[in-house]
């Protein structure tokens, strides 16, 4: 039998800061799950639209970040690094898939069901079961996996997988294709592109860093654009030695460079919350110059890459190529036609398609007080009290939740707010326990709804829910979720 306070469900940024700011509480007796075999994944050009100074935790700032905005290899160095400045590979166990997590209405404990999805690592026992004193969903994901052998916990924390399961067209003839096919969030890198005609379906964020390096070796590349993003300079550059040396020796230099750049991305906030605001004017005009800047010899595509949506809506894009905006009718054996009946023959899809985002916890099966399901408990769009905890599920809280995303500036800002929040609830429920005790904290479902309704209040006269803008931020329903 297992036992542990704190399992944290989830080895991301997220859980690396919930699992530092336990340590920070002198709570060590804790178990990081993750479903992969390794922190960190990629695909081509895989980069960060947000400055390398923001896109780190405050309290393990980096002076040796080499460009402004980061590559994947980068990054995933400077997470390792905090990894094991905190020790925590320790507490990590690498390839633990979750499939359900219940609530015990008379243990008052959640049990989590897990499996080992390495060969080798399941050879002593494929799966067992986590009993928990808390739930808590950090960034990532959960993967299927099946009950066995029990064990006990005092804490849990499992991923909502916004950014991590992929999202599939809904096209015709798509498993009729008889060519490769991948989607941007499973890359297949023993795939030789070289000499390929490739059709990169998507041009959103994701597709927009894939395409100049698919570009680089293919022998064609096609996008697909089923609606125009809108695209301003990114401004990539060096940070060069002697900067580098000013914030590694000088940290309140650093400090002060960091501060401003927060500063500046919390100015876009007017382009998000009002779409007639000047704000916003001036980045679709910013955009529409860089536009007709490098298209000047084509301006028969000037209309056609211009969105009829405010900047703020979706996620803008920081940033031998043929451009398709005919919308794709079917997916053919060997290639694609669209809907003027045109057909092009390839020999790789890529789906730069996005995630199943409004899907917080997909695909964990989670089920509260009396064994009402989450899909029950967020029918009609996912809610939760400041975006941490959900009603019906005691002792359980999320970061990265329901109406904590942003569009303009650094997620990791809301990670770590949303951290210490939760670490305050694990420092009451560890005492009680302390004491002999059991104690289950659950939202009023008043304050809940209340909290909600303010919320979207506020979202119906942003960007978000212009009429025009489909976004993974919002559902089919148009209800802003994320």
């Amino acid at each position: 039998m297992t036992n542990a306070a704190v399992v944290i469900i989830g080895a991301g940024i997220s859980g690396m800061c919930t699992a530092i700011d336990l340590l920070k509480n002198n709570c060590h007796n804790m178990i990081i799950v993750e479903k992969s075999g390794g922190l960190g994944g990629q695909y081509p050009g895989c980069c960060c639209d947000v400055w390398s100074h923001l896109y780190s935790l405050s309290f393990e700032q980096n002076p040796d970040w080499t460009r402004e905005y980061p590559g994947q290899e980068e990054i995933l160095a400077y997470l390792q690094s905090v990894a094991a400045k905190w020790n925590l590979y320790r507490y990590i166990r690498f390839n633990i898939s979750v499939d359900q997590a219940t609530w015990d209405d008379a243990a008052q404990k959640w049990n989590v069901d897990v499996r080992v999805s390495n060969g080798k690592d399941s050879e002593y026992t494929s799966a067992y079961t986590i009993a928990s004193d808390y739930l808590v969903s950090a960034v990532g994901n959960c993967y299927t996996s099946f009950q066995a052998t029990h064990s006990t916990s005092a804490l849990t924390m499992c991923p909502p997988g916004q950014l991590n399961v992929p999202r599939y067209p809904d096209i015709e003839g798509l498993d009729t294709f008889t060519g490769k096919k991948m989607h941007s969030a499973r890359w297949d890198w023993s795939y030789d592109l070289k000499h390929k005609r490739v059709a990169l379906i998507g041009n959103g964020a994701t597709a927009a860093q894939i395409a100049p390096e698919v570009a680089k070796v293919a022998k064609q590349l096609t996008v697909f654009q089923r609606t125009p993003n809108w695209v301003i300079p990114r401004q990539d550059a060096p940070i060069p030695e002697f900067r580098r040396s000013l914030f590694r020796y000088l940290p309140p230099v650093r400090h002060w460079y960091r501060a401003g750049m927060m500063d500046y991305r919390e100015s876009f906030y007017a382009g998000v919350a009002d779409p007639n605001s000047e704000f916003e004017k001036l980045l679709e005009g910013l955009s529409q110059g860089m536009m007709k800047q490098q298209l000047k010899d084509r301006p028969e595509l000037w209309s056609k890459l211009t969105p009829n949506y405010p900047t703020g809506c979706k996620r803008v894009i920081i940033s031998d190529v043929s451009l398709n905006t005919t919308l794709i009718a079917s997916i053919t054996s060997t290639g694609i036609r669209t809907a003027d009946d045109s057909t092009e023959d390839f020999d790789l899809l890529i789906l730069a398609t996005g995630f199943r985002t409004v899907e917080f916890m997909y695909p964990i099966r989670i089920f509260g007080q009396n064994g009402k399901s989450i899909e029950d408990i967020w029918r009609g769009g996912a809610k939760a009290l400041y975006g941490v905890n959900v009603q019906w599920l005691p002792n359980f809280g999320m970061l990265y939740g329901p109406n904590t995303n942003l569009g303009h500036n650094s997620i990791i800002l809301m990670i770590e707010a949303q951290s210490r929040y939760i670490n305050q609830l694990i420092c009451v429920v560890m005492d009680a326990r302390r004491r002999g005790q059991t104690l289950s904290l659950t939202p009023n479902s008043t304050r809940v709804d209340a909290y909600n309704a303010e919320i979207q209040s506020v979202l119906r006269s942003s960007t978000f829910a212009h009429p025009n803008c489909q976004s993974w931020y919002k559902t089919e329903e148009g209800l802003v979720t994320n």
